[in-house]
This record gives structure tokens, C-alpha cells and sequence, in this order.
């Protein structure tokens, strides 16, 4: 199948997500955007989830197959970010499996909490982590420690304008 949207191919799964939130925020029709163009990503973006829903990045770069097969659909994703993107001044940055939220959150409190966001008191952000994370370290990292381990998606603030670089 040849991506129309996705250049290149993604190669794991928080790739994939990371490419298709900078597409709902460009091709979005409540943000201007084509519908047309908009279901096309989507369809892409169904395809490519089945093939690497499975498939992750070590913070080493590498990537493995996980052990156990991941209960997340492709619309749950696509849903959550539709709900973030409703949201005024917030910002949200895919770091590895993790979706963060930072910005002008507190009149998004209850919302978040809906949406099972967890508030992280040390690094002033909400977070929401797959179901089956497990943390392996007694290590607290502060979100840039966590940015350089994993990579960014960068962040784009609700209102599609990109605020940090991507990172490897």
C-alpha cells in the first residue's frame, strides 16, 4: 500500500501516532481543513495501525515486537486527539507511548480526568499512558530526561502551532 499522507513509512506505533496528530491538526475540517483529504488520512492511518500496532521503539532506537498485544484500537486514538484539539491553550507532545498535556489546563481539569489523564504533580503535566505500562525504574526523570530517551513528536498547541522541534 503506498502512503499518500505518511512520508516516509512509519516504522513503530508512537511514530505513527506522532505523524497522524500533526496531519488531524492540518487536515481537520473544524480547523479549515478538507474532508475528503481528512477520511483519507484516517483510512491511512486504520491501515498502517493494524501493521504496527504491536511494533515499538527501545530508548536505544531500536525496534522490538511487544510480547503481548496492545487492547488500543486506532479510533481510540484518533477520538482522543478530536478531544484534545476541542481544548483552548493547551499543549500536546507524544513522548514514546506517552500523550502529555501542558499549557493553560486547569479549566480542562475535568475533561482530562474523563479522558483518564493523570496529573503529574513534579513535572506540571497531565499524562496518559497505555493501560498495560509498567514502570520498570525507581528513576524520576523530568520531562526533558524523558524527551532525549524517547523522542518527541514535538508539541503543537491546541491550536495546531508547533512549539518544540522533533527530536530523535
Amino acid at each position: 500500500m503506498k502512503n499518500i499522507y505518511f512520508i516516509p513509512t512509519p516504522a513503530t506505533l508512537e511514530e505513527l501516532k506522532s505523524m497522524y496528530r500533526k496531519l488531524a491538526f492540518q487536515h481537520h475540517p473544524d480547523r479549515g481543513g478538507n474532508l475528503d483529504t481528512m477520511k483519507a488520512v484516517n483510512n491511512e492511518y486504520d491501515a498502517l495501525f493494524a501493521k504496527l500496532k504491536d511494533i515499538h521503539k527501545t530508548k536505544e532506537g531500536e525496534t522490538y515486537t511487544a510480547k503481548q498485544t496492545t487492547n488500543e484500537t486506532a479510533e481510540q486514538f484518533k477520538d482522543l486527539i478530536a478531544e484534545l484539539m476541542r481544548m483552548d491553550d493547551i499543549i500536546i507532545e507524544i513522548i514514546g507511548c506517552f500523550v502529555w498535556v501542558t499549557g493553560n489546563t486547569k479549566p480542562h481539569k475535568d475533561k482530562l480526568k474523563a479522558l483518564n489523564f493523570r496529573w503529574h504533580s513534579k513535572k506540571f503535566a497531565w499524562y496518559l499512558k497505555p493501560e498495560d505500562y509498567k514502570k520498570r525504574s525507581r528513576k524520576d526523570y523530568d520531562l526533558d530526561e524523558i524527551r532525549n530517551m524517547y523522542g518527541t513528536s514535538g508539541a503543537v498547541n491546541s491550536r495546531g502551532s508547533v512549539k518544540i522541534e522533533e527530536s530523535a
